[in-house]
């Protein structure tokens, strides 16, 4: 059996991997909140962690693990988008526009991530499928005495379960003095967040206990990693941006609600993306969505590739040039591999995503395997990465265009300067070629031409 080694951010050490049942290994991580299209930094986790799932069902077989990934479809920002749209002429009703509009962002969110290769998760729970273990959830908090009514509210009180700020490595007196708290006056402490609250008429809204009303963010995922996954699993991830207070505040509503369980073992956290060394951000004009990447003509398995480059637990800079190297790696790759079947994935490529996922290890595995020829290996171990597969390399064929009769006249040039011993209008016409985008492959066997990256008919029509 592979020895898979992950950081627990719950303990901050690199640990071995000891699932509760290999027979059934189990992960939740935490997915979008689908109001608009998944940008750059939102797509991180997705490949991170589908890079795991990937590897869990190759040393665990498929049929033994269970990921599951929300999406979160109560949220005060789909509301938002849902009465602009209904202010702007939209027909129907507000609840009906709210639908329309998860339904749209949840197939906008699939389309993108397929371009990214990343396998469907096992189960992709919507929150507003499961309200009611949500309320049964919360009212089991109140009965226990870590959470309380107020005014349609329903809080839970932090400083009832002891081991608070444990994941995040803060005290609850620190986070008062610089916590970014809603400050409520039905609040019994700064620091109680929400669990349930009231909705006006022009917000969805659910019966319970407490009045019409909906969950908060925290226990939506609460509730669906415990149906689908039960007290205790394996593996819990997400963006260093949801440690606190999201995962926070998961663990202890989880722990208090189900004491007897252990809720997850492993707390994996991707850090952060930036473009170009900067924060992604709108008032920087770098902030762009992965469709926005895709329209413009850059491949879903380069944007992948330039994901794997970085260690996810290191900051990722997203650069051109990155996502140019990429291009060119797979383009190679790809004709290198054409017809060649796949056997096992390299040792060496398993020791590195055994290690802690280092997945640019691995491609240092890759790009050995590709200098000694070893085609098949690297087909299989690519294919572990999410990276070679059949329905993805359309975009690698390159434009559908004639280029022999350039090449004819090149080769025709060569023939000549080999004579005359003045390769100059070799040099020139083959500069001029490459100008256009155009690889240039000369050998004893003759002159190839091939589309590259950044070809350009336009250029080309001049050499005429």
């Amino acid at each position: 059996m592979v020895t898979i080694r992950l950081t627990n951010s719950k303990t901050r050490k690199k640990e071995e991997f000891r699932p509760i049942d290999p027979s059934n290994v189990r992960m939740y991580v935490c997915g979008p909140t689908v109001y608009d299209r998944a940008h750059l930094g939102n797509a991180r986790p997705v490949v991170v962690f589908d890079t795991l799932f990937r590897l869990l069902r190759h040393v665990y077989g498929a049929e033994h693990v269970t990921y599951v990934r929300n999406f979160t479809d109560v949220d005060d920002k789909i509301n938002a988008e849902a009465l602009r749209r209904q202010q702007a002429g939209a027909p129907g009703t507000l609840e009906e526009l709210i639908r329309q509009r998860t339904e749209e962002t949840i197939a906008w969110y699939h389309a993108d991530m397929d371009a990214l290769g990343a396998l469907r998760p096992t189960h992709e729970p919507r929150a507003t499928a499961f309200i009611g273990q949500m309320i049964g959830m919360i009212e089991g908090l109140i009965a226990s005495g870590h959470a309380y009514a107020a005014e349609g509210h329903v809080l839970f009180r932090v400083r009832s379960y002891k081991d608070y700020g444990r994941l995040s490595g803060r005290s609850v007196d620190d986070m008062i003095a610089g916590a970014r708290v809603e400050v409520a006056p039905f609040k019994e402490d700064p620091l109680d967040f929400v669990l349930w609250k009231p909705s006006s008429g022009q917000e969805p809204g659910w019966d319970s206990p407490w009045g019409r009303g909906r969950p908060g963010w925290h226990i939506e995922c609460s509730a669906m990693a415990h149906e689908l996954l039960g007290e205790s699993f394996d593996i819990h991830g997400g963006g260093l941006d949801l440690q606190f207070p999201h995962h926070e505040n998961e663990i202890a509503q989880s722990a208090c609600a189900h004491p007897h369980g252990d809720f997850a073992h492993y707390w994996l956290h991707n850090e952060m993306l930036q473009v170009e060394g900067k924060k992604m951000s709108k008032s920087l004009g770098n902030f762009f969505t992965v469709r926005d990447l895709l329209d413009q003509g850059i491949p879903g398995e380069v944007i992948r590739l330039v994901f794997l480059m970085t260690h996810y637990r290191s900051p990722m800079d997203w650069t051109a040039e990155k996502a140019r190297q990429a291009e060119a790696t797979l383009r190679k790759w790809r004709a290198a591999t054409a017809g060649v079947a796949a056997t096992a994935p390299l040792p060496g490529v398993i020791e590195a995503l055994g290690d802690d996922l280092n997945t640019a290890g691995a491609l240092a595995a890759l790009h050995a395997a590709a200098g000694e020829g070893d085609w098949a290996g690297l087909k299989a171990s690519a294919a572990l990465l999410g990276l070679l597969a059949d329905g993805m390399g359309d975009w690698a064929a390159g434009p559908k265009v004639d280029l022999s009769a350039h090449g004819d006249h090149l080769a025709h040039l060569r023939s000549a300067a080999m004579a005359t011993k003045d390769f100059s209008a070799v040099d020139a016409f083959k500069a001029a070629l490459i100008a256009a985008g155009v690889e240039v492959r000369m050998s004893k066997a003759g002159v190839e031409l091939v589309p590259g990256p950044g070809f350009d008919p336009a250029k080309l029509e001049a050499l005429q």
